[in-house]
């Protein structure tokens, strides 16, 4: 190991290189700003493992969350016609509809954005998801809510973007210091891949290092909810809408792949790897919601770490120290939630002048409101 000065001194600094880091990297380097994007092991991260939902209403999202998603699922539909069209890859957005399904009506009444959904009596149910288990006699549809194709195309095609707009990657970089003076972020010291330390200096940062941020930032609360996930191949075109149940989600690609997750494993610290129980625990979903699916081949299997804070709502906005940012904490809604962190972000670097609704966003998601 040796040291070496690095000589890059980026306006932004963007720790974590996840599917909110590339989302935040592609808003600053396209209006003008420069960025450099540290980046550990992505493959880990909670935007690139997740299924790509877009549920804001079939996730059943309530209060502040629940308008936090509208507002976003309003802004997905022009950020990913930004990126596509920068990036020459089609990210697989789709407004396919996501149906919850129910085992008796007062379940269905109760779920915080019943009002949203269309009901499905046992009929239509069957109409809209053939081969349903015929165990549940009730659905919503939430013919406004869809998914994107996070793991195969919108990742590779933020990564194309950012470097089209000039974005700079340290692939492998591990941060083991901030550095700070008189209340300001300095910059970093980064262990990298070849083992040398460099030292790397900043005028602003962004700490979006999903479930790792309070290891590079001990005063932020968010801690790892491992999630295990499979995939199997069906008939093309089988399955058109996403099926939400309570402990399993089915989400259909274009090509007949069917994405299946996830456990939720909230003392699971960070120990890598599939396990014999969460495989099981996700066939059983499979066998509760489509039966015929179970014998439909599995393709592939992973899993990742969401970033959970105590009151499962996300972290965003400024933090104490003077030009260091945060986003963080988003839970099981990264994908949802990247378009309007990412666009909050740049405008409070940029000083712009914010919406009332932006401004509550900021004051109910701040690190201000653990006391720390």
């Amino acid at each position: 190991m040796f040291w070496s000065s690095f000589p890059l001194y980026p306006i932004i600094l963007i720790i974590g290189g996840g599917l909110l880091g590339l989302s935040i990297a592609y808003e600053f380097s396209r209006n003008n700003f420069k960025v450099l994007v540290l980046s550990k092991n992505r493959n880990e991260s909670a935007g690139f493992v997740a299924a790509g939902m877009l549920a804001t209403h079939a996730e059943g999202l309530e209060d502040e969350l629940l308008k936090f998603g509208q507002e976003s699922q309003n802004l997905i539909p022009k950020w990913i016609r930004s990126i596509e069209q920068d990036s020459n890859i089609k990210c697989g957005l789709k407004k396919c509809g996501i149906v919850v399904p129910f085992k008796n009506k007062e379940d269905l009444e109760e779920f915080p954005t019943y009002e949203y959904g269309k009901y499905l009596n046992h009929k239509d149910l069957q109409t809209e998801i053939n081969g349903m288990n015929s165990i549940w006699k009730h659905g919503l549809l939430f013919e406004q809510d869809g998914q994107i194709d996070n793991r195969r195309r919108l990742m590779r095609a933020l990564e194309r973007a950012c470097s089209l707009h000039g974005v700079e990657f340290q692939e492998g970089s591990e941060v083991e210091d901030l550095t700070f003076e008189k209340n300001k972020i300095t910059g970093a010291t980064v262990l990298c891949a070849t083992g040398e330390i460099k030292k790397i200096n900043c005028e602003k940062a962004i700490i979006c290092s999903g479930a790792w941020s309070k290891k590079i930032f001990n005063k932020i609360p968010v801690f790892p909810v491992k999630g295990q996930m499979l995939s199997i191949q069906g008939p093309t075109n089988f399955l058109k809408r996403v099926i939400f149940g309570p402990k399993t989600y089915l989400v259909p690609r274009d090509d007949g792949l069917i994405i299946v997750g996830a456990t939720v494993e909230k003392d699971s610290k960070f120990n890598q790897g599939n396990t014999p129980n969460g495989i099981k625990q996700l066939q059983e979903g499979i066998r509760s919601l489509l039966p015929e699916a179970i014998n439909w081949p599995q393709m592939e299997h992973w899993w990742g770490f969401r970033p959970c804070t105590p009151d499962l709502k996300p972290i965003i906005g400024k933090s104490k120290i003077e030009n260091l940012y945060i986003a963080t904490g988003h839970y099981r809604n990264g994908v949802l939630f990247s378009a309007i962190t990412s666009d909050l972000l740049l405008k409070i670097v940029q000083n712009k002048n914010l919406k009332e609704i932006e401004k509550s966003f900021l004051e109910k998601f701040s690190l201000d409101r653990f006391a720390i």
